[in-house]
C-alpha cells in the first residue's frame, strides 16, 4: 500500500484522495530541525500513538500505544534521545505528545530519521489531526473523518510518498 503526496494539499490512497496540509515552508530535500518543512522521501509507516482518553472506537493493522501523560518526543538534536519517544519527567527537550488541544489524539510515526538519528535532520515527523488545514511545523495533518479513514487502510508495510 502506498499513500501519496503529489501537491501541497491532498493525500492520495486507493481510490481515496484526503485534504491535508503540510509544513509551513512546503516539501524539501534537506530537511533541517526547525526549518518548518515536510520532508521529501519514501517512508514507511511506523506506529500509531492515541489518547485513548478522547478517541474509542477505530480500527487498524498498524501497532498501536496509548499516548500517557508522561510520553514526549525529543526534539534535542544533540541528545542521545533524539527523534524518539522519552518520558517527559526526564530534563529532556521535548515535543508533549500529551496535549490540550486535539492535534495529537491521534499520531502516526513515519520513519524519518529514526534509526540512527542524523543530529538537525529534522524530528517528530507525524501524521497527526487538523479542523482548520493550517500550515504545520513539518507534519502532515488530516480531519479526524480522514485519519479513521486512514487507519482502516494502512498496514506495518504501508509507505507514504511525499514529493
Amino acid at each position: 500500500m502506498l499513500i501519496t503526496l503529489k501537491n501541497k494539499d491532498r493525500l492520495h490512497i486507493d481510490e481515496f484522495t484526503l485534504k491535508c496540509s503540510i509544513g509551513k515552508n512546503g516539501l524539501v530535500s534537506k530537511k533541517r530541525e526547525g526549518d518548518l518543512c515536510t520532508p521529501k522521501g519514501s517512508f514507511l509507516i511506523k506506529k500509531l500513538f492515541y489518547r485513548a482518553d478522547r478517541v474509542k472506537k477505530f480500527y487498524t493493522k498498524i501497532p498501536k500505544i496509548i499516548i500517557k501523560k508522561n510520553m514526549g518526543w525529543c526534539n534535542d538534536p544533540l541528545h542521545k534521545k533524539y527523534n524518539s519517544l522519552v518520558n517527559t519527567k526526564n530534563k529532556i527537550r521535548h515535543e508533549k505528545m500529551y496535549r490540550k488541544d486535539n492535534k495529537y489524539n491521534f499520531i502516526i510515526t513515519i520513519d524519518y530519521n529514526l534509526s540512527k538519528p542524523i543530529p538537525y535532520k529534522g524530528s517528530a515527523i507525524f501524521i497527526h489531526l487538523t479542523n482548520n488545514y493550517k500550515p504545520t511545523a513539518g507534519c502532515i495533518a488530516l480531519s479526524k473523518n480522514d485519519m479513521l479513514v486512514l487507519l482502516k487502510l494502512i498496514d506495518k508495510k504501508t509507505k507514504i510518498k511525499l514529493y
